[in-house]
């Protein structure tokens, strides 16, 4: 059974009388060379378990299933189960939990089901839940050796930028605390079915081992980097003035002894910066 084939797909959706929901973000892969890089890319091998986040009709957990010693796959839809018990019915180091990701235990799903093994963490990410999945998986620090994702291009771009440049958020300076990402490969819309109006690309990100700070400087990183990513128009001093609370003769201070303007804005800065300033301003604070 070619899970990639079109047609294929057609009968077995049409037979369990599926049809796809928006809602979800469901568009299944027809290329058949995307979904073998990403299980080369993304640690399905001998002594890993791969957790799956959305199966679709199993094209990828198959990929995964011949590689990795398990396969636990994260399945929202329960209308699938059916058509995966038929596409999947080869393997028998698959298990399929119908749950949302955003209230599942996957410390557990590791815990329980990969004991012995490495982890790793395999997707085709519903473009609408890209951030909180990614976020999901990044502050619950799962045990797992890499998150290898498919996203929207444009998501990709901002997730794997350089923290400073033009096209850095708030979302990739979170990423750059929380590990190192990088882009891998693009896939065009027309490897879908439907074909959705984006492109994608696939990304890899490797957790770090260690927190780069301590819990309470942490938290007021995230606050210091929210609150001026919120409004990036606005120098550092003014938006974390208005929005915190803290005086700006404090964050001008920051700024100066770490050799940047007084009108800097924390779009503007780099890693290192980011949280030097963060443990400065906090340290003055205290």
């Amino acid at each position: 059974m070619i899970l990639t084939n079109i047609g294929t797909i057609k009968e077995i959706l049409s037979r369990h009388g599926f049809s796809f929901s928006k809602g979800l973000g469901q568009n299944f892969i027809t290329n058949p060379d995307i979904c073998p890089r990403i299980a080369e890319n993304g640690n399905a091998r001998e002594g890993f378990g791969v957790i799956e986040i959305g199966t679709g009709i199993g094209v990828l957990t198959a990929e995964l299933a011949r590689r990795a010693d398990k396969v636990c796959a994260v399945e929202i839809d329960s209308r699938l189960l059916p058509i995966l018990d038929e596409t999947l019915a080869d393997f028998d180091n698959i298990k399929i939990f119908n749950e949302d990701v955003m209230k599942c235990d996957l410390h557990k799903i590791i815990r329980e089901e990969f004991s012995g093994l490495k982890a790793a963490v395999c997707a085709n990410l519903p473009y609408y839940i890209t951030s909180p999945v990614l976020m999901l998986l990044l502050e619950s620090r799962l045990p797992v050796e890499s998150i290898t994702v498919m996203v929207q291009k444009e998501a990709a771009q901002r997730l794997c930028a350089k923290v400073g440049s033009r096209e850095s958020g708030a979302i990739t300076v979170a990423v750059n605390y929380y590990g190192s990402a990088k882009q891998l490969f693009g896939v065009s819309r027309g490897s879908f079915m439907p074909s959705p109006n984006v492109d994608s690309a696939v990304i890899k990100i490797e957790p770090r081992s260690t927190p780069l700070l301590d819990e309470e400087n942490e938290k007021f990183f995230f606050k210091v980097v929210k609150s001026g990513f919120s409004q990036r128009r606005k120098t550092a001093a003014n938006a974390l003035s208005s929005i915190m609370g803290i005086p700006k003769e404090n964050i001008y201070s920051a700024l100066r002894e770490l050799d940047l303007s007084e009108t800097a804005r924390l779009e503007g800065l780099e890693m290192e910066q980011l949280i030097e300033f963060s443990k400065i301003l906090k340290k003055s604070m205290n």
